[in-house]
């Protein structure tokens, strides 16, 4: 927790300042300013990168070995608190980057004083913020395989169990479980896609751009960024410190995943409400009712749809922040991080309900199959057949098959129920082959082009996915 600033404390600020500022601030600006309640997230990778800058300082000869030993034990041992929870944080040193400094003076002495050589808090920062946002990238790679591989056991086993196709919230025409859940699989490859061309991208290191000019000391920026596995240095030490774009990156691949959590979150809700029946959600994902005790409520996929509202709120705030700021760096960015940091944790808290959900879930194969057969779901099949068979124009078959679908619609039945007499009234020349297109297990198997509802075709896309 912040401790409650004291005279100490404000003292070891206005050193971290310098002699510019005679007296300390003032504690409304102190409030204003500090930094260090949210920005304490980025303790482990502050101290990775000031321990990369540390022993390149001493690679280069800038600073002795003995106080580069000193501070880089010095470091482990801030680290270690900071993980046991003993550190104490405060609020008057600002920030993360403070914070560490004074109390690895309190450890190490004098060569404290000498870490920041040849760096900034502008520079190192960036680079503190790049090395959390990748780090969260990378857990967002992870959770989206786990997700991909539970929709992957969902589409194998229900590779050919035929279930409506929706357009509207209408049925359109039958296609298969495997086929729907493999459309997810889909969108949650390019939300892979996109993460792992955005963990590219922004792979650049800022560390050595220090304010914003770089500096005259004979620094080895390849060094420090090899060590903390980026790429290469940034090219550019203006835009080094004033790049926000890997967190809008970030922001933006988190939105659109969060789209489509959302979109199948809404067709979970659907698919468990008493009317459609399609799937049961396990008791670990849903809730009950205080006063109907019949309820089996989809907190989970309901509180997933809402997560996008955080996470679209938090693109939209940082690119207001960003959008009016000149080169470089400006105070204006130390809000760039409270919202990145709500958005990843809802973002991976929603990953992980979906996935929970996904694996848990039991599809009802016979509530599938009947709807699959309801509300003239295999009408296209009918007109297609009137074309292959036929030869007639499709404006004609669509035509025919319009009449006959009105026609059933009056006996109360569906196509296939109609009789070869009652086809006929549409076109003398159907014949009672037509029959054989009309029930949605051969809709399905028909559908055999590539990306088609197909099971043959569901299972290779299974098989490529897996590959």
């Amino acid at each position: 927790m912040t401790d409650t600033p004291d005279p100490a404390a404000k003292a070891a600020a206005n050193q971290m300042w310098g002699g510019r500022f005679a007296d300390g601030p003032d504690a409304i600006m102190e409030a204003i300013n500090a930094s260090i309640s949210f920005d304490k997230r980025l303790a482990a990778q502050d101290i990775a990168g000031s321990r990369a800058h540390a022993e390149m300082l001493g690679a280069t000869g800038i600073l002795e070995s003995s106080d580069v030993a000193a501070i880089r034990e010095g470091l482990l041992t801030v680290l270690s608190e900071i993980e046991a929870g003993t550190f104490q944080f405060s609020a008057a040193l600002e920030d993360i980057h403070m914070n560490v400094e004074a109390r690895l003076k309190e450890i190490v002495g004098e060569p404290a004083g000498r870490l920041h050589t040849g760096r900034s808090r502008n520079d190192q920062v960036a680079t503190d913020f790049k090395l959390w946002v990748r780090d969260q990238l990378d857990a967002t790679e992870q959770a989206l395989q786990a997700l991909i591989a539970a929709l992957l056991d969902q589409a194998e086993a229900g590779a050919d169990w035929v279930m409506p196709g929706f357009t509207h919230l209408q049925t359109a025409q039958p296609v298969t479980w495997g086929h729907h859940m493999m459309a997810y699989v889909e969108m949650f490859g390019r939300d892979l896609s996109r993460v792992r061309d955005a963990r590219a991208r922004m792979n650049t290191s800022p560390l050595g751009a220090a304010a914003l000019a770089g500096t005259s000391f004979p620094i080895d920026r390849e060094m420090t960024a090899k060590a903390l596995g980026f790429d290469a240095p940034a090219a550019n030490s203006l835009d080094a410190v004033s790049d926000r774009d890997f967190a809008l990156e970030f922001l933006s691949t988190a939105s659109i995943c969060a789209v489509h959590l959302s979109r199948f979150a809404e067709e979970l809700v659907i698919w468990s409400s008493a009317q459609f029946r399609f799937v049961t959600l396990s008791d670990r994902f849903s809730t009950g009712s205080s006063i109907m005790p019949q309820k089996k409520n989809p907190d989970a996929a309901e509180l997933i749809r809402a997560k996008v509202g955080r996470i679209f709120g938090a693109q939209t705030a940082l690119m207001m922040v960003m959008k009016g700021l000149p080169l470089a760096y400006s105070k204006d960015m130390q809000e760039d991080k409270e919202q990145v940091f709500d958005a990843a944790d809802n973002l991976m808290l929603a990953l992980a309900a979906m996935t929970g959900m996904v694996s848990d879930m039991t599809a009802n194969r016979a509530a599938l199959a009947a709807a699959a057969g309801a509300g003239f779901s295999t009408a296209t099949d009918l007109a297609d057949w009137l074309v292959r068979v036929l030869g007639l124009p499709f404006r004609e078959a669509h035509h025919i098959t319009g009449s006959l679908v009105a026609l059933a619609e009056e006996r109360g039945c569906d196509l296939p129920d109609l009789t070869l007499e009652d086809m006929q009234v549409g076109h003398a020349g159907i014949t009672s082959d037509v029959f054989d297109v009309l029930g949605v297990d051969n809709s399905v198997a028909s559908r055999t082009s590539y990306g088609g509802t197909a099971p043959e075709q569901v299972r290779a896309q299974i098989a490529r996915w897996k590959e």
